[in-house]
């Protein structure tokens, strides 16, 4: 049963397709922070629970996907307030990695990487503001999308930092990723030209560790062969650790905006990790978010510019492969600066990246990563499906990913 794999909070909650579309036939959960009309929405934490009210009606992306012809089957368990990249609640829980039983499903839409990667649900919504979709994608062996900054609709979800925050999506199959992708854009997006040449990020495959570089690297003649332009190129000039600082400054300031009111008057009970997270954002003043925002907007027009529409960008999606449950200490916070270091470059240049899963010797998911130029995003989610579905060796064999 998919029950066992803790990836639902809420699996009964069933909403049937307001009409055939696009998406008919295909079954989607969604994480615990979409209002659904008449539930009341946890956000991973009894408190949140306790003090808010049932939805008087569902999310924007939610209407959009019933009324595309998909069926709405569950609702997912996600981290506190959507403040980590684990996985492991504190009052909940930890969904069980399909992939790796072991190690941990990523977070902080952990409930919907596990019930796509479980085989309990087609594809799932999840959101990503530092890297909530594309981390525990990497980590559960699945596909997953962050789109364009404000290309889906945030009517309905709880926020967490608004100048970062994103629907995004999961599946099995980049068909079906492309599927969902059809149905929201729905002919938004300009999807005219080729990409002719694909980038990699010396700075950010710097960001791999030691144990993994030789999976992770091994992935890199496969992009080769896909266009006949290739290039090293520096991601970020001014240093990753200086970007991730930039993100951190103004994703912490709009946290401590968005909930800090919250917090103080109901002093509610959170995990260790995510009480110190939380009391660091309240830290943050006025002066530091306005120092950061023209950093934000100098990286964003390099990015803009360097991608264009017909240049993609391969990084690693995270720093390895899924950490051990339960570890504590220098190691998982070395490696989660290392993650945010790579998820900071598309989220502070609002640029679309999906995840693209892969293994390594033995059997551990890992994900390699394609970022794309503004609006980019159905065409990056089409030659995703067109160029990625069956990639092949030297040797004309298909690799095990």
């Amino acid at each position: 049963m998919s029950a066992d794999w803790n990836a639902f909070v809420q699996e009964d909650v069933i909403i049937e397709p307001y009409k055939d579309g696009r998406l008919r036939g295909l079954t989607f959960a969604v994480k615990d922070v979409f209002a659904i009309k008449g539930y009341t929405n946890g956000a991973g934490n009894p408190d949140w629970l306790r003090t808010h009210k049932p939805a008087e009606k569902n999310a924007v992306v939610v209407d959009l996907l019933l009324a595309q012809g998909a069926r709405l089957k569950g609702i997912t368990h996600t981290d506190e307030l959507m403040f980590s990249l684990n996985g492991e609640n504190y009052h909940y829980g930890t969904p069980i990695n399909p992939k790796a039983p072991g190690c941990i499903p990523g977070g902080s839409s952990s409930g919907s990487a596990v019930a796509v990667s479980s085989g309990s649900v087609d594809f799932a919504l999840g959101t990503d503001t530092g890297g909530s979709v594309r981390i525990p994608s990497a980590y559960c062996g699945i596909y997953g999308f962050r789109p364009t900054h404000g290309s889906v609709p945030l009517d309905g979800v709880i926020p967490l930092a608004q100048s970062f925050d994103t629907v995004g999506w999961m599946a099995r199959d980049a068909k079906t990723l492309l599927r969902v992708g059809e149905a929201l854009f729905d002919g938004m997006e300009d999807t005219e030209g080729e990409f002719q040449q694909i980038l990699f990020g010396r700075d950010a495959w710097e960001m791999v560790e030691e144990d993994c570089r030789k999976s992770f690297f091994k992935s890199i003649p496969l992009f080769e062969r896909m266009t006949e332009k290739n290039e090293w190129i520096t991601v970020a000039p001014q240093g990753l650790p200086e970007l991730f600082k930039t993100f951190r400054t103004i994703q912490g300031y709009e946290i401590w905006s968005n909930h800090g009111k919250w917090i103080r008057d109901e002093n509610p009970r959170f995990g260790p990790d995510i009480a110190e997270r939380f009391a660091w954002t309240s830290t943050l003043s006025d002066s530091e978010y306005e120092k950061a925002r023209p950093l934000q907007e100098q990286f964003r027009s390099y990015m803009h510019e360097l991608l264009g529409s017909n240049r993609l960008l391969v990084i690693p999606t995270s720093s390895c492969t899924p950490p051990k449950r339960g570890l504590t200490g220098d190691q998982v916070e070395d490696r989660r600066t290392r993650t945010l270091q790579l998820t900071c470059i598309a989220g502070l240049s609002e640029l679309p990246q999906v995840n693209l899963p892969m293994e390594d010797e033995e059997g551990l998911p890992f994900g390699i990563s394609i970022i794309a130029g503004y609006r980019q995003d159905l065409k990056l989610l089409s030659w995703v499906h067109e160029k990625w579905s069956a990639p092949l060796t030297e040797k004309g064999e298909k690799i095990k990913k």
